[in-house]
């Protein structure tokens, strides 16, 4: 079966570390929930028939709609064409700054929309998405000469699975995102990281702290004492060891990509953490 693959580069993105969250996955499940879903890459490897995908991100929410709508892809394609043959660090500067104008950015059509996101992603600096307070993309130019936008194949295969199975693609805060998640659904949690020090989690203008994990945490609890299957991805650190000590922590080695220190970049202690007892492993 051809699967798609994450379109976005996407900080936290999963791919390296697929094989290690397939081995934790159970057998069966009836709907899948990725409440923070980012770039997609566990929802892409399973492909599940019933989904339901959030994220608070309203720009790459928008994109995943405009992949379920074939006019409206077809025309982000050819904006992303348009891009790719005007790409200059000027172009770069003048598309990442329509943001800073709400009402006039607000009024473009969101295929415009889209392939602006998918080309500042792109075209910017390490293939980070962050925005400020204003909630306004400040990721400098990524100093490429060319960039090429997709691949067609990719975003076909893309289009397709999400026009033709049950996805739900919702914009709300995570815990609305799953209030309809019933016993026997699989819940994948992959929030922005907690960290011992300070880390990247600006996907939004208001951020991700331990307020968030906390309350984070009593969601995954709630879902699990509703009957859900559940499993959430962090670093290894004190605090997500207190909030979850109560469920299955296996600890793992990942590497680190995004960060504008070099030297920081490389091996990291992460945590897969699920509420039902064994390593189930999973068959294509």
């Amino acid at each position: 079966m051809l699967k798609g693959k994450p379109f976005v580069k996407w900080a936290g993105g999963k791919r390296q570390i697929i094989d290690k969250l397939k081995e934790y996955i159970p057998e069966e499940y009836d709907t899948y929930y990725e409440p923070f879903i980012g770039g997609g890459a566990l929802f892409f490897e399973l492909s599940p028939k019933k989904a339901v995908i959030n994220d608070s991100n309203v720009e790459l929410i928008n994109v995943y709609k405009v992949l379920c709508n074939e006019d409206k892809f077809n025309k982000m394609i050819r904006v992303l064409n348009s891009h790719e043959t005007n790409h200059s660090e000027e172009y770069y500067y003048e598309l990442r700054n329509k943001d800073r104008s709400k009402n006039s950015f607000r009024r473009l059509a969101d295929y415009t929309r889209a392939a602006r996101t998918i080309y500042l992603n792109k075209a910017c600096f390490n293939g980070l998405y962050r925005v400020n307070s204003k909630g306004e993309f400040n990721v400098p130019f990524g100093k490429k000469t060319k960039v090429n936008t997709y691949e067609g194949s990719n975003l076909n295969l893309i289009s397709y699975y999400l026009t033709n199975n049950q996805i739900k693609i919702l914009n709300e805060d995570f815990e609305s995102s799953v209030s309809t998640a019933k016993k026997g659904d699989f819940i994948y949690f992959d929030p922005p990281y907690d960290s011992d020090t300070s880390t990247f989690n600006s996907y939004t203008e208001e951020g991700f702290g331990k307020e968030e994990q906390v309350r984070l945490a009593r969601v995954f609890k709630e879902l699990s004492d509703r009957g859900c299957y559940v499993m959430l991805s962090n670093h290894n650190t004190k605090l997500i060891n207190e909030l979850y000590g109560e469920f299955n922590i296996h600890v793992i080695e990942a590497k680190r990509n995004i960060n504008a220190n070099g030297k920081k970049r490389g091996k990291v202690e992460e945590v897969i953490i699920t509420n039902y007892e064994n390593k189930k492993g999973f068959e294509d």
